[in-house]
């Protein structure tokens, strides 16, 4: 959800995409705020985006309402309604669900991006999508000039699943890495929980149950169908059908097989063999996976139990999930094992209570946990780091586990909803280049062994943040009669420059050489910057600094250029 009161989204100019599960909200920025900018995101994100809106909308529209109610959003009504509604967080921004009409027109917005592609932004900055390891087509961004470097890092995972390894050498030499997306439940193993799915479904079905996964229709029910691919036959239950029930279940399960290079390397190579890189394709073709649009048609015709059903939405609320909980959920044979880590499993049941089903969570999230993140950080070692402020400490129920925080040094900057950080870095530098006949010109003069400086004078040419240093123009030449001059024509005077000095000023020699010209009763005093050496008699003084010389005498002018002529015998002119 996004604070709109906070940002106008009309002057946003780019949106970077992550991954599928975050552009869900996509259509009401770029259909109702004015947004006018570049939407940049990888093409699975992209079409599996657009899979689990369909999915939505779909869903949404299923149960249209003769009416709409909107009371409940004032404070004072909200303050009566049963948990967890009263709890709610921003209900006057609630919106009803946009239609698939928005959703197509919000996709249409968005550029399609590959892995490394480096895109220019209006010459200012450079931004990079790399892997992030979580998802089909999720990604981390690299922000960057040519002298600073933000990398962002939203869910990411080291462990080996169906998408590509996560890219971590990108991440080197950050100023800021901006750190968030990390797994919901960090003690939580993933490899542990898909053991777990794989036995409770076995223990059900072989006692004549039926299990029902509420998931999402890509993503982990890629990685669940996998195992189960490997345990049924082990298990003895090959003859249990498997049911993925989604209005866009054909087009995700197809997808996930046609987008290769954005597979893990064993995946990838199966493509060339030729083999399909997931095994769902077999299950499908043997029929022990079958796969429905909803609950109405085939479906009801081919349904045999005990069966596995994979359907949505996890959140229980809406979709063909809410059928098959009021179907199952009074006999205690039936198991409904949650696996998607988004919403809390004993919030989902509530209104489903009592309940004989047997309940299993096993949540799978195999985005990154704390112990990878210090690990991430010790080898990528960014200057600073930025994240929520849940991440520096322990969660509230397990206080006293300190392993759960994250541990870095210096400490993470870390901030709060809706709050303003500013970055803990400064543009210093910025990169100009120079003509090659600019650059034929000059003269470098040796200052220092191994230094040499040249003086440059040229015109600065700037445009699309992009800098260029050009020669000079030449004086026009006096053209004769009365012709009127264009303003057009004027041309910058080019005034003959005075030489540049280099140096330091060594006082007790100055001094020296003062009283050689003829100077006597000289003082000198010393400030924080330099020294003063104080000509008493002449009542002048002379401040010498670092970076600059004074020479303050009162209407004296050839007193001050003489003492200007000893002062600059000790300085280097170019």
């Amino acid at each position: 959800m996004c604070k709109t009161e906070l940002i106008d989204l009309s002057t946003v100019d780019v949106i970077l995409i992550s991954n599928y599960h975050c552009m869900m909200a996509l259509p009401y920025i770029t259909e109702h705020t004015g947004f006018t900018g570049t939407v940049y995101a990888t093409e699975p994100t992209v079409q599996i985006g657009r899979l689990l809106m369909e999915e939505l909308v779909n869903f949404i529209e299923r149960v249209p309402k003769a009416q709409s109610a909107s009371l409940w959003k004032n404070k004072d009504i909200q303050r009566l309604l049963p948990s967890p509604l009263k709890d709610a967080v921003e209900v006057s921004t609630w919106r009803r669900c946009y239609t698939m009409q928005e959703v197509n027109s919000a996709l249409s917005k968005i550029q399609l991006v590959g892995y490394s592609q480096k895109i220019e932004l209006f010459g200012a900055v450079q931004v990079t999508p790399l892997s992030s390891g979580y998802a089909l087509g999720s990604s981390n961004w690299i922000i960057q000039s040519h002298y600073e470097k933000v990398s962002y890092v939203s869910g990411s995972s080291l462990l080996t699943t169906h998408p590509q390894p996560m890219d971590q050498a990108s991440l080197k030499n950050s100023d800021v890495l901006v750190l968030t997306g990390l797994t919901q439940i960090p003690t939580a193993n993933p490899d542990g929980m898909v053991g777990e799915f794989c036995s409770n479904l076995a223990l059900t079905v072989r006692n004549g149950g039926n299990v029902l996964v509420p998931c999402y229709p890509s993503g982990v029910i890629y990685d669940l169908l996998e195992c189960l691919y490997q345990y049924i036959d082990s298990a003895g239950l090959s003859s249990v059908p498997l049911y993925f029930i989604s209005p866009v279940a054909n087009s995700s399960l197809e997808f996930s097989q046609i987008f290769a290079e954005w597979l893990c390397h064993n995946k990838q190579s199966k493509v060339y063999l030729p083999e399909p890189p997931f095994p769902h394709a077999e299950l499908i073709q043997t029929n022990k996976l079958k796969h429905y649009p909803s609950i109405h048609g085939d479906f009801s015709n081919d349904f045999r139990q005990p069966c596995v059903v994979f359907t949505g939405h996890p959140s229980l609320r809406f979709g063909d999930v809410v059928h098959f909980m009021e179907l199952w959920g009074k006999s205690s044979l039936n198991t409904v094992i949650f696996t998607e880590p988004d919403f809390s499993y004993l919030e989902a049941l509530a209104p489903y209570q009592p309940l004989a089903m047997k309940c299993i969570y096993c949540p799978i999230d195999t985005r990154l946990n704390f112990i990878q993140v210090s690990k991430l950080l010790k080898e990528v070692q960014p200057l600073h780091v930025v994240c929520p402020e849940q991440y520096t400490q322990p969660p509230p129920a397990q206080s006293h586990r300190m392993d759960l925080m994250i541990d870095c040094q210096p400490p993470a900057m870390s901030y709060r909803r809706a709050e303003v950080l500013a970055l803990p870095f400064k543009r210093r530098y910025e990169k100009i280049e120079i003509m090659p006949e600019l650059a034929d010109s000059l003269v470098p003069m040796e200052i220092k062994p191994g230094i040499s400086l040249a003086t440059v004078s040229a015109v600065l040419h700037t445009k699309d943040n992009k800098h260029l240093l050009q020669p000079p123009p030449r004086p026009a030449q006096p053209t004769s009669g009365k012709k009127r001059k264009r303003v057009s024509d004027d041309v910058p005077d080019c005034k003959v420059l005075k030489p540049l000095l280099s140096g330091s000023i060594p006082v007790e020699q100055f001094v020296q050489t003062l009283e050689k010209h003829g100077f006597s009763d000289i003082k000198v005093e010393d400030t924080a910057k330099g020294h003063i050496v104080l000509l008493q008699e002449a009542e002048t003084l002379i401040q010498i600094e670092e970076d600059s010389t004074h020479i303050i005498c009162d209407n004296d002018e050839m007193l001050r250029v003489r003492l200007r002529d000893l002062v600059l015998k000790f300085l280097q002119k170019f």
